[in-house]
């Protein structure tokens, strides 16, 4: 008789499937073939670099519960900016600086905000299934979930919470599939020339990437410049897919190539994507976690093959530190105006930071 692996607390919801009873932690990098071991992982990561998986030993095909009258948010006056208004349009105007000099054709600045949310007398973690359930009545995504492993545990811990718009990567039957967003605007009127220019470069960008992975000449751009509606938001989808090269499919180290391709994702990062992520690093005065990351889960099934779905961790929450996170940021060009830019930061965080904090108190 197998002896049962021993679990520990924690939870994962996206789509369909709820999960339980966290049985270890991986990270992806160093031991991409830990996830071609059979069973469901959640997947959360960081911008810079790190990706970790969670295995879970119970997984039920059924739609999330979670009660949003238990979140208790932040005060809304309490949120902080990692990068002021003044700053941000310096910042804006130091990447049109690089576009004029050639360094990069663009390149996304992102600013982080947060707020004070400790746990509660008890010890007891922000409801982080509240907090879905807050945002899925408010703010409905396609690529809607989270995973929270609690501290204290044997297992790392974790806890975020993502509404996110964004396909980042879709593996199913030897197919990869990504879908960035460039361009955002209150009505499809909003969208200018710059939004379009924008996903088109970014569009070519994912395309390289994938070509790394997949069989050559079956990567193909199916949608371009898609017109998506959400709350609040309209965006600029394009899809791009390929089928994998059979010799990445099926390596042991299968996650590794993908990420090493792919990772971070282009449509929050720039193009050329280097020379874009030195600028990032340069500018931006504080790490941006999960927010711009992956949020998603693998499944791979008895017989090897693995399914996958992971989010770009934009609309994106995460708790660490006694801290409530938010990161949003926006696609700067030569074309741009800082105080557009700026604006469109404020417009990607005022519905979901709202959900999030607080209700203002009544006179």
């Amino acid at each position: 008789m197998h002896e049962q692996p021993s679990v520990s607390p924690g939870t994962a919801w996206f789509g369909d499937v709820e999960a339980s009873g966290v049985v270890e932690c991986v990270d992806v990098r160093d031991q991409p073939g830990r996830l071609r071991e059979p069973g469901w992982w959640a997947v959360v990561g960081e911008f810079e670099g790190p990706v970790r998986a969670w295995r879970f030993a119970e997984v039920a095909r059924r739609r999330p519960r979670g009660d949003a009258s238990a979140w208790r948010g932040p005060q809304a006056s309490d949120w902080v900016s990692s990068t002021g208004e003044d700053a941000y349009r310096a910042a804006v105007e130091r990447v049109r600086a690089a576009v004029a000099e050639g360094e990069v054709y663009q390149a996304n600045l992102c600013r982080v905000l947060s707020a004070p949310l400790p746990a509660d007398g008890d010890g007891h973690e922000p409801d982080a299934r509240a907090l879905a359930a807050v945002l899925a009545a408010g703010n409905p995504a396609p690529f809607a979930g989270g995973v929270h492993v609690p501290h204290g545990g044997v297992v790392d811990p974790v806890w975020v919470v993502s509404a996110s718009p964004e396909l980042f990567l879709r593996v199913e039957g030897g197919v990869v599939t990504s879908a960035p967003i460039k361009g955002t605007a209150v009505t499809v009127d909003g969208l200018t020339a710059k939004d379009r220019a924008e996903n088109v470069m970014i569009t070519d960008l994912v395309r390289n990437d994938l070509q790394r992975v997949c069989l050559p000449g079956t990567v193909e751009v199916t949608t371009l410049l898609g017109e998506e509606q959400h709350p609040g938001l309209v965006h600029l989808v394009s899809t791009v897919q390929g089928t994998l090269d059979p010799v990445v499919a099926g390596a042991p180290d299968l996650w590794a190539r993908v990420l090493d391709a792919t990772y971070p994702p282009g449509s929050v990062s720039g193009a050329p994507k280097l020379a874009a992520l030195d600028l990032i690093a340069a500018l931006e005065t504080a790490p941006r976690g999960p927010y711009c990351g992956a949020v998603g889960w693998v499944e791979v099934a008895q017989d090897g093959s693995v399914r996958a779905e992971l989010a770009v961790g934009i609309r994106t929450f995460w708790w660490r530190d006694g801290a409530l996170r938010f990161g949003t940021g926006a696609g700067i060009t030569w074309g741009s105006d800082p105080d557009a830019e700026w604006a469109e930061t404020a417009l990607k965080a005022e519905r979901l930071v709202g959900l999030a904090s607080a209700p203002a108190a009544r006179p």
